[in-house]
């Protein structure tokens, strides 16, 4: 069943942080859907995690990322982690380094950051917190020297959008896994970006 136009406005809005693409929302037109009775809950996606040997010198709780295998690895134990798959920063917008969990959000709103909406004058300044914002159930904020980077891990409304080359910097993964990566992780932990 096609839903009409002003019930897909939040699907439009699942994967805006990260697709990076050009979206036909207004800010009218986002203040139009939220008066309106809304469509049912996005779906929460699969688990795309997996238990796996995983050797590493980092302690328990750090998140390593691997962008060239799309991967999140949560350091569980010496030799185990959990692994999840995510989508990554399209050319141009990846990154490496070490940074911080400098804070944790259920159901975040979401601020497109100044250059993306340079980039894309027609997104809103901002999307409130809820099951229809693109950063989807969970969202952890990357810090570094304990400033925020503008980079986060976060879920999606869209899970067929996980696994791909796509975000503007961010990590994404299925709500189903950011939720139960973020029920894991401390605000302080250690993420590795390769």
């Amino acid at each position: 069943m096609m839903l009409p136009d002003r019930y897909r406005i939040g699907a439009r809005l699942a994967g805006a942080c990260v697709l990076g693409v050009a979206m036909a929302l207004s800010v009218q037109d986002f203040a139009e859907a939220r008066s309106v009775d809304r469509p049912p809950l996005p779906a929460m996606g699969p688990s795309l995690r997996k238990t796996v040997a995983f050797a590493t010198t980092e302690q328990p709780g750090t998140i390593i990322i691997r962008k060239d295998e799309k991967a999140l690895y949560l350091v569980t134990r010496q030799g185990q982690a959990l692994r999840y798959q995510i989508s990554v920063g399209r050319d141009g917008f990846g990154w490496t380094g070490v940074v911080q969990v400098g804070a944790k959000t259920e159901w975040p709103e979401w601020r497109p950051p100044q250059e993306m909406r340079a980039r894309q004058p027609e997104l809103p300044k901002m999307v409130p917190a809820g099951p229809y914002n693109p950063l989807g159930a969970r969202a952890l904020y990357l810090s570094r020297d304990g400033r925020d980077t503008l980079y986060r891990i976060h879920g999606t409304n869209d899970p067929s959008g996980v696994g791909f080359d796509g975000t503007s910097g961010c990590f994404r993964l299925t709500n189903t896994d950011v939720i139960d990566l973020f029920k894991r992780v401390a605000v302080g932990a250690k993420v590795v970006v390769q």
